[in-house]
């Protein structure tokens, strides 16, 4: 057999024993990673949930999905332990880095048609009514159903 001819084959095993060590690497990062989890430790699953770890048990975990609230979880369901700030920060809403430099952005436009003075309308001065005719023609029909009698239960106008 020529050298030429074994090459292809040398390049693929190359190239899957290079996969399968990186991916080896992950699997036992994310091994040590659960492993390490204590309690109170903030957790993301692998299904998005956000939970605080409570007891942590050889093949599970016990976490604390709200106050009160507990379920228990494998701990190969555990996609990231998040240290505490990243974890308030996502579950609580709160932020110590805020920069004074930053702009804050209002949640309603409110600001952005806010004027030093206020404006007022053109025509401000003038409060008469505007009647745009519908009134009227509900009026007549109003009047047209209390000429006709009222029927009372048990009538009809089937034949």
């Amino acid at each position: 057999m020529n050298i030429v001819t074994l090459l292809p084959f040398i390049v693929l095993i190359g190239a899957m024993f290079l996969m399968t060590r990186s991916a080896k690497k992950k699997q036992q990062a994310a091994a040590q990673m659960r492993n390490e989890m204590q309690p109170g430790t903030g957790i993301r699953t692998i299904g998005g949930m956000y939970a605080t770890v409570k007891e942590v048990h050889d093949d599970a975990v016990l976490l604390e999905v709200a106050p009160g609230v507990h379920a228990v979880y494998a701990k190969n369901a555990i996609g990231a332990v998040l240290a505490d700030d990243e974890y308030n920060r996502i579950v609580h809403g709160t932020e110590d880095n805020l920069n004074e430099e930053t702009p804050v952005v209002p949640d309603d436009a409110s600001s952005l048609t806010e004027s030093a003075e206020p404006v007022e309308p053109a025509d401000a001065s003038d409060d008469s009514r505007i009647d745009l005719g519908k009134k009227d023609a509900a009026a007549e029909a109003e009047d047209a159903d209390d000429a006709k009698p009222k029927k009372t239960d048990g009538e009809s106008d089937a034949k």
